[in-house]
């Protein structure tokens, strides 16, 4: 069944109490996104180990536990059910089902200020985030180009834009990261712009 879970969403880590207990786990809300667009479910681990998930107008109060490292076990509507949990990012909770062959899938919106009513809104919310995300890995991080088969650098993205205002360089050279050996990815300037 974790195959069939990493394979779904890969790059899972998981639960580690010390890391992500009391700073991403307790007193966050959780937004259930599986079935959300039937009706909007939000979690929250209350550290007594009470659960409440709340549903427009209804409160439902039940109960958690953590048995060992990362498995929990939780009371739903539909009896006790335990679960491995993992985390694809801070913001970003699976709790993947052991007795099953399903995982639900939860973002933290505790510290988010549009609300997430739709499967529309989950998609805007993950595009922002991972589009920030690698704006910012972008920004810092360094490239080699080559032109003429000569090759150049490592420079920013910040510096690659400024030869090509400059016409130094073109925006159609070809640039590899400093961690990969060629130019195989058959990236350009240009795409690194795009993404700034």
């Amino acid at each position: 069944m974790n195959d069939y879970l990493h394979n779904t969403i890969p790059n899972l880590k998981p639960f580690n109490y010390e890391r992500h207990h009391d700073s991403l786990f307790i007193n966050q809300q959780w937004v259930l996104v599986n079935g959300i667009s039937k009706k909007k479910s939000i979690y929250t681990f209350k550290e007594d180990n009470i659960l409440e998930i709340s549903r427009k107008d209804d409160v439902i109060k039940t109960s958690w536990n953590i048995s060992i490292q990362n498995i929990f076990s939780i009371e739903t509507e539909d009896g006790m059910i335990t679960v491995k949990a993992y985390f694809k990012d801070d913001d970003i909770l699976v709790l993947n089902h052991l007795d099953k062959k399903e995982f639900a899938l939860y973002i933290n919106t505790s510290n988010y200020d549009d609300e997430l009513n739709s499967v529309e809104d989950i998609q805007s919310f993950l595009k922002e985030k991972y589009k920030r995300k690698v704006s910012t890995i972008i920004y810092d991080h360094e490239f080699y180009y080559i032109e003429k088969s000569k090759e150049f650098g490592p420079f920013t993205v910040e510096t690659l834009s400024e030869k090509v205002k400059n016409e130094e360089i073109s925006v159609y050279c070809f640039v590899r990261d400093i961690n990969e050996y060629d130019y195989s990815n058959r990236l350009r300037i240009y795409d690194l712009i795009q993404e700034l």
